[in-house]
């Protein structure tokens, strides 16, 4: 049985704060993780892009008359060229950021038509990698929207290739000298925006622990500092289960109360909620009334898009090892409807209830798109 009995006599008690076996405890405190700069950690995640890409230019036609022994006017015979190559974007889940994706693009010119009617070969497509849950932005108007793994989009057009004299062979000309050059590739200035695709998403105020608690759960590095907004981009995390299963969780910059009017770090973050299947809320249960936060981060989830609110969540109370937090504890649970799970970020109590729980989430995540007939987000 994977159960404990050490962990199951702690689950069935509701006076314990942790559902960690003691016996088996070595550590109180998390293993430290290095630090690094939240300047630094901009070359890691990078969450938009301004590309411009150009397809590639057609080929010439060719222009030569064909020539042998005792057939001196052979006639026309330059073959056609080929065409230019496209840029297109595909969506690769390996892909986790845009960081890798460069600001110019060009696809492949197609060759000049040859004699003896040869054809110009088309140039190669341009394929550059995304990630999964990128858009496609044109003069502010989506364009494309790049969710499952392989789908593309061909962002610039190759031009086509010329034609060779020996199109324009008819009864009237019997000896064409007109060939026409390659068509030049069609050129755009695109927006690349990546919405963090996520199974779960952090959600909270600033100071809450949101960052502490990835860090804990999962290998990401996001820095942590004791001042308010030190988490100026989104970090995904990955969750291991002992079935190898994976289960993403996205640390959202702080919130702030008018953050869907664009006070604080504005709307620039909360576009990453969107495409998160559930919410954790983190509340700071040191402050007084932590019951509050819950209810302004709704209004501002619900402010951004309706419904985004009332999706799955559950309610994380964090920094249960002060004691106000022990105060505060069974006040927030008569307050609120969801489900509360109190830990420590700091020390790591009661995480073992946490990732149960995500991994409850996450299953009845997949078990609903299954049932749609879709095929759900996989890390």
């Amino acid at each position: 049985s994977p159960w404990k009995p050490g962990l199951l006599l702690l689950l069935l008690s509701p006076q314990a704060f942790s559902t960690t076996c003691a016996r088996c405890a070595k550590d109180r405190r998390l293993r430290r993780k290095r630090a690094i700069s939240e300047r630094q950690l901009t070359r890691y995640f990078v969450d938009q892009r301004r590309v411009r890409v150009v397809g590639g230019q057609g080929g010439g036609g060719g222009h030569s008359f064909h020539s042998e022994p005792r057939k001196v006017f052979g006639g026309p015979d330059g073959g056609n060229g080929g065409d230019g190559g496209h840029v297109i974007f595909k969506a690769d889940q390996q892909m986790k950021s845009l960081s890798s994706v460069f600001p110019f693009y060009q696809g492949f010119h197609g060759e000049r038509g040859g004699s003896k009617n040869c054809y110009g070969a088309n140039g190669a497509h341009m394929y550059v990698k995304v990630p999964v849950g990128t858009l496609v932005k044109e003069d502010g108007r989506v364009v494309a929207d790049l969710t499952q793994h392989g789908e593309e989009y061909v962002a610039a057009y190759g031009g086509a290739g010329g034609k060779g004299n020996r199109f324009f062979l008819s009864n009237e000309n019997r000896a064409p000298t007109l060939f026409t050059p390659g068509e030049p590739g069609q050129e755009r200035v695109l927006h690349l925006e990546l919405k963090t695709t996520a199974h779960a998403g952090l959600v909270g105020f600033p100071n809450a622990g949101k960052s502490s608690l990835l860090r804990a759960i999962s290998r990401a590095k996001p820095a942590v500092a004791a001042y308010p907004f030190t988490t100026l981009n989104p970090h995904v995390g990955i969750v291991h289960y002992q079935d190898y299963e994976q289960v993403a969780v996205a640390d959202i910059p702080g919130l702030i109360k008018g953050a869907h009017q664009n006070r604080g770090l504005g709307t620039a973050f909360l576009k990453h909620i969107e495409r998160c299947r559930f919410l954790l809320y983190v509340l700071d249960l040191s402050v007084p009334q932590p019951w509050i936060q819950l209810q302004d981060l709704k209004c501002e989830l619900e402010a951004y898009e309706k419904g985004l609110s009332e999706r799955p969540c559950v309610v994380i109370g964090n920094k249960v090892d002060l004691a106000q937090s022990r105060i505060n504890l069974p006040l927030l649970r008569e307050q609120v409807a969801e489900r509360v799970i109190a830990l420590s970020a700091l020390t790591g109590d009661n995480l073992e209830e946490l990732l149960l729980h995500l991994r409850e989430l996450y299953d009845t995540y997949v078990k609903t798109q299954q049932s749609r007939g879709q095929s759900p987000v996989k890390w």
